[in-house]
């Protein structure tokens, strides 16, 4: 029983992590109807950052702020001068950047920062509760982790949902020579798409990289089970993203706790292929949107 426990409460904790990632996609699909897949790699370069200002003596939080708005700037710059010139072209042209952006910026950080094993601070405690002599694998750490992504959850509905800032960006990715007529200014909503979906990727970032070793490759285990998440709640969904997350942390903490971690990959891709099989849109993402 207590094994179980600890699986399951060490997937709820993985899975959070897998979610926010998640969520990232899904900002960028609703924003702009690209999938980048350089968000990893992005959010990698940004976490270094975060550990350059912690090095340098600084506070965690201080590391913290840094990385977020170094996504922020990070992704502008990235949609005005690599991106833009391809959009609107054939949507594999856009592929294929971000695919190279994802080798280049996983190069660019070896020279810069190394590539060397470093250690990553952790914002609270790692060790674990003891409730009635029972030692549970679910720290204080795990707690901030689930409550940051059910906050970015919660704020990414009420954005798209709830104001007007949200529609814009949605009528943007949609249908642009529309959404100029009807006066959106497109390319600050791309941009803007671009430069939230770096936050909340840098954000996915700190979370993985907390209490444990960072090294330019250290998300891309994230990136393949993010996306699987994504996917599985689907890519218009924030809600579907985080139960997708959550889903896919569990099943691979139970894989990984009953059966061995080496069948946790082939385990995330038979979820992908069932899924793609099954319902390609995701659980929670309607037809119609999607036919837009």
């Amino acid at each position: 029983m207590q094994q179980f426990l600890n699986v399951t409460l060490a997937g709820l904790s993985q899975g959070a992590i897998y979610a926010a990632f998640a969520l990232a996609l899904v900002l960028i699909w609703r924003s702009t109807r690209i999938v980048n897949f350089a968000q990893g790699a992005m959010a990698m370069f940004t976490t270094y950052l975060a550990l350059t200002v912690i090095e340098g003596g600084q506070s965690y939080w201080l590391g913290f702020v840094v990385a977020l708005v170094g996504g922020l700037v990070l992704g502008a710059v990235v949609e005005r001068v690599i991106i833009r010139p391809v959009e609107g072209g054939p949507e594999l042209n856009a592929v294929i950047v971000t695919l190279g952006l994802f080798v280049a910026f996983q190069a660019l950080a070896a020279i810069l920062f190394g590539s060397t094993f470093r250690s990553f601070p952790a914002p609270f405690d790692l060790r674990g509760f003891t409730v009635g002599g029972v030692n549970i694998a679910f720290t204080p750490n795990s707690i901030f982790v689930i409550v940051a992504v059910v906050v970015v959850m919660l704020g990414l509905v009420a954005l798209f949902r709830f104001t007007d800032l949200g529609l814009k960006m949605r009528a943007a990715a949609f249908s642009q020579e529309v959404s100029r007529l009807l006066g959106v200014r497109v390319g600050q909503m791309l941009t803007l798409g671009w430069a939230l979906a770096a936050v909340v990727g840098s954000l996915s970032g700190l979370l993985i990289a907390g209490g444990s070793l960072v090294f330019p490759a250290y998300m891309d285990a994230v990136i393949v089970y993010g996306f699987v998440a994504a996917v599985l709640g689907g890519l218009d969904s924030p809600g579907g993203a985080v139960v997708g997350g959550l889903t896919i942390g569990l099943l691979l903490s139970y894989v990984s706790g009953y059966l061995g971690s080496e069948l946790v990959a082939l385990a995330a891709l038979a979820i992908l292929v069932a899924v793609l099989l099954v319902r390609p849109q995701g659980l929670f993402a309607s037809t119609a949107a999607r036919r837009v």
